[in-house]
């Protein structure tokens, strides 16, 4: 009798196993050969989305221009409604965030750390003028226009850096730029609209040679010696949001011209 019930469930398990297998709706199906892609501009947009994609995640061996087969594909990225979906995206759910945090310590300690370039001020028109992020990052041109102090701000990122502030919390700007750029910096960034914050951290001259990862990382724990509670990061690179004294939240924006891992 035993052997008989084993054989009956066996036979009925492997019927209904064939009968899942006959039912073209019930699992996943996969073509009988992969579908050859377009060569030409297709092919070339899915590559670019793939990189876009791996580097906005940290997932790219490190690198130092775009692929040259993707030029375009950025320039019409940058230029479009892409990255200022993503990045008022970005900033909405920044915001929305900002207001879940408990301030009933009311001690003034609550703090939200942006980043400046290409997190409030846009470089895109120096980007313009060096082939999207395909040429090779040259330092002393980037301070060329930096000093030149027009950067435009980004527009979702004023938004939100208005509201944090009024909302309540400590805004601490820290950024990569050199401590002898602090005038033009701070006219840059009153010029484009942001006002009111509590501190402008730039890098020192014995600041230069540190990786940003690490130059940020002691930033951030200087703040939360002093008491503070880094609730809220912004920036667009992962050295921005990585190391020690993480923020409780951090948001990544959208940049796929300029990455240091």
């Amino acid at each position: 009798m035993m052997i008989y019930v084993m054989f009956l469930v066996v036979s009925l398990f492997s019927s209904a196993f064939s009968h899942e297998l006959s039912d073209p709706s019930s699992i996943l199906q996969y073509p009988s050969e992969p579908k050859k892609v377009d060569r030409g501009g297709d092919e070339v947009n899915l590559h670019c989305t793939s990189w876009r994609f791996a580097a906005e995640t940290n997932n790219l061996a490190p690198w130092s221009t775009i692929p040259a087969e993707c030029a375009d594909y950025v320039k019409d990225y940058v230029l479009g409604k892409g990255y200022v979906t993503d990045l008022e995206r970005v900033s909405e759910e920044a915001f929305v965030f900002a207001t879940t945090v408990d301030f009933s310590a009311g001690d003034g300690k609550d703090a939200w750390v942006f980043d400046i370039d290409e997190t409030l001020l846009s470089n895109l028109p120096y980007y313009i003028d060096h082939g999207f992020g395909l040429e090779l990052f040259d330092h002393s041109e980037f301070d060329k226009w930096v000093e030149r102090g027009v950067a435009p701000a980004i527009a979702p990122s004023l938004k939100l850096y208005q509201r944090v502030i009024d909302l309540g919390y400590r805004v601490f700007l820290l950024t990569g730029r050199k401590e002898s750029h602090r005038l033009v910096t701070v006219q840059n960034l009153i010029n484009a609209g942001f006002q009111n914050w509590d501190k402008l951290i730039l890098r020192s001259p014995d600041e230069q040679h540190k990786m940003a990862t690490l130059y940020k990382s002691e930033k951030r724990d200087e703040m939360v010696k002093e008491g503070y509670r880094i609730r809220g990061n912004s920036g667009d690179q992962w050295s921005d949001l990585l190391g020690s004294s993480i923020s409780q939240r951090s948001f990544k924006l959208a940049n796929p011209m300029y990455y240091i891992p």
